[in-house]
């Protein structure tokens, strides 16, 4: 079992391989398993679909269970099940015929209700045709609720919690209406928090709300004991808006070409020019690297930050884009060596999983 936060990189990869991923299938397995049983045939392909194309979010987001000592396992339980509703939902939205943002709020209700015990779930696809799924929906919202009502530190949490996930929540109604109305309507939301984050532009703060990373954090403190109101204001501010704006904003750097081919919506477009995108980049890892200086173990929030910049950058999709060396090139070394490391060691992962991508 986990029971200390690691404090080197060597130390965290080891836990990570030794202990987390293999937890991390093994409750995989049981939501794939509930997953093929589901009625419905659309909602059953979304549903395999989104955990078969995205386990390295389950994974990736799991790695915030060290921060939970004893209770690890359940803070597993907990982001296998909230990352696969996040996963799911995103497929349902991205892949549908429907184009109604009422659908889509009241499916990502599910993600409120994840986070609130006592909750009852809800009629999530009132407004679609397709509604038979065995429960998958409801028991992957229950199953964050028992964890959380486990967890003595989430009363401190839960506002915090709840604003992420509500800006999460936006953002996914917001991106996937008809095309034409999702840049007036990113727009118009963002006009709402500009006075609060003046040195973001609409695009970035987009990003930052499209991030799970505070939400596992929070999570995993509760779950440790070690919970106050200070502490989670805190994670809040060090989370959001730069540590969860980086990880966004990477993604959608690595997808770059594959939104342009399939014609879907990508931040990084909206940069005047490569140059404004490479600056802006460098801006969130030393802002990142500033705001997580301030939390309790300190080392490990700066290799979850310099590991989101390597092991992206390390994703062979990179190697497709148009001056991605020198980008590359430049982002390791603004990042530092620890950056360096995680890089060099996805790279070696991903050629020993051929066809795995990162």
């Amino acid at each position: 079992m986990i029971h200390s936060v690691p404090n080197n990189a060597f130390h965290l990869m080891y836990k990570v391989y030794r202990n987390v991923f293999p937890a991390v299938h093994a409750e995989l397995s049981y939501w794939i398993e509930r997953a093929k049983s589901i009625p419905d045939e659309e909602l059953r392909t979304q549903a395999l679909a989104s955990i078969e194309e995205k386990t390295f979010h389950c994974e990736g987001g799991s790695i915030y269970s060290v921060l939970a000592g004893a209770e690890s396992d359940k803070a597993i339980r907990f982001v296998v099940a909230y990352q696969t509703i996040s996963d799911y939902l995103d497929n349902l939205c991205d892949r549908s015929t429907s184009l109604d943002p009422d659908d889509f709020r009241m499916l990502h209700q599910a993600m409120t209700d994840a986070l609130t015990p006592g909750n009852q779930p809800q009629d999530y696809y009132f407004y679609r045709e397709e509604k038979e799924d065995g429960h998958y929906l409801s028991d992957l919202v229950k199953t964050c609720q028992e964890v959380l009502q486990t967890a003595e530190g989430f009363n401190h949490v839960h506002e915090h919690a709840l604003k992420l996930g509500g800006l999460y929540s936006d953002l996914q109604v917001h991106k996937h209406v008809v095309e034409e109305e999702r840049i007036p309507r990113l727009q118009n939301w963002f006009s709402h928090h500009q006075e609060e984050w003046p040195e973001l532009s609409w695009f970035e703060f987009s990003a930052c709300t499209g991030s799970t990373l505070g939400i596992f954090c929070l999570v995993s403190y509760a779950l440790s004991g070690k919970m106050d109101t200070s502490l989670a204001t805190q994670i809040e501010r060090s989370y959001f808006p730069y540590m969860q704006g980086l990880h966004i904003l990477l993604d959608y750097y690595i997808d770059q070409e594959e939104d342009e081919e399939e014609g879907d919506l990508n931040f990084c477009s909206y940069y005047d020019h490569e140059e404004q995108m490479r600056a802006r980049f460098q801006y969130f890892v030393e802002k990142t690297n500033e705001e997580v200086r301030k939390l309790p173990d300190p080392f490990f929030h700066q290799m979850i930050h310099k590991g989101l910049v390597g092991m992206y950058l390390a994703d062979r999709k990179v190697g497709r884009l148009k001056n991605a060396k020198s980008f590359v090139k430049d982002m390791l070394k603004v990042s530092g060596r620890k950056a360096t490391f995680f890089y060099y060691n996805t790279k070696m992962y991903n050629r020993l999983k051929p066809g795995r991508e990162l």
